[in-house]
């Protein structure tokens, strides 16, 4: 008998951006009263067509009732699951300057289940002082807190120029997910996942659109 197990399926990027828009949506639907949704509501809602949302659903399972549509509550709860938000994430945030400052404030990060619990900086002005009831930490404790805190996420929000020196930090604790605000590419280990918000590309795309009349793709 063969021990090998069965390949996972590879979702493209595109995929989880629409999964998450179908989450949105589905909230949506939930405050004005809808029970039922058909794909086609789904896709007119998200600039999309009904095959595409049947497509990216049918990557993880059988969903709906052919003529009756989505049950609503039903469907956004596997589609939580399926974004792993069906859970608690414990979250650290790494530079507290004014990036940092408005992610603390940013309160869907709660409601969508990712709990920010420790706040880190070098600055001896900042260490110490509250910030929404959590204390920020000096940075030279980083691996030691967040190994025992077992936090798996971090938000990177220093300079360029020591990014890579906190990124390294916090992989040497046991952080799995890495969502990175300074403007360079960083070196993670293959079982380390790494997403670049980079604000400033996406001005200069918006820049772009305007001075060349492009037309965007809606896509995702």
């Amino acid at each position: 008998m063969s021990s090998e197990q069965p390949a996972k399926k590879r979702i493209s990027e595109s995929t989880i951006h629409r999964l998450s828009m179908y989450y949105r949506t589905l909230s949506l639907l939930q405050k004005e009263g809808y029970e039922t949704v058909s794909s086609k509501e789904l896709a007119n809602r998200e600039k999309l067509t009904p095959a595409q949302v049947r497509k990216d659903l049918s990557f993880f399972g059988s969903f709906g009732t052919r003529g009756l549509g989505y049950d609503v509550n039903e469907l956004k709860a596997k589609i939580g699951e399926i974004l792993g938000i069906d859970r608690q994430w414990k979250l650290a945030i790494i530079g507290i300057g004014n990036i940092g400052s408005a992610l603390v404030n940013y309160k869907e990060f709660s409601r969508q289940g990712f709990s920010i619990v420790k706040l880190f900086d070098n600055d001896q002005r900042k260490i110490g002082s509250n910030h929404k009831g959590i204390i920020v930490s000096d940075i030279k404790n980083l691996d030691k807190e967040i190994a025992e805190d077992g936090i798996e996420m971090v938000i990177i929000t220093v300079p360029a120029t020591v990014a890579q020196y906190m990124v390294d930090d916090v992989v040497r604790a046991g952080v799995k997910a890495i969502l990175n605000f300074a403007p360079i590419n960083l070196k993670v280990p293959p079982n380390v996942y790494l997403r670049n918000e980079n604000m400033s590309m996406e001005l200069e795309y918006l820049s772009f659109a305007i001075v060349n009349n492009h037309t965007p793709k809606n896509s995702k």
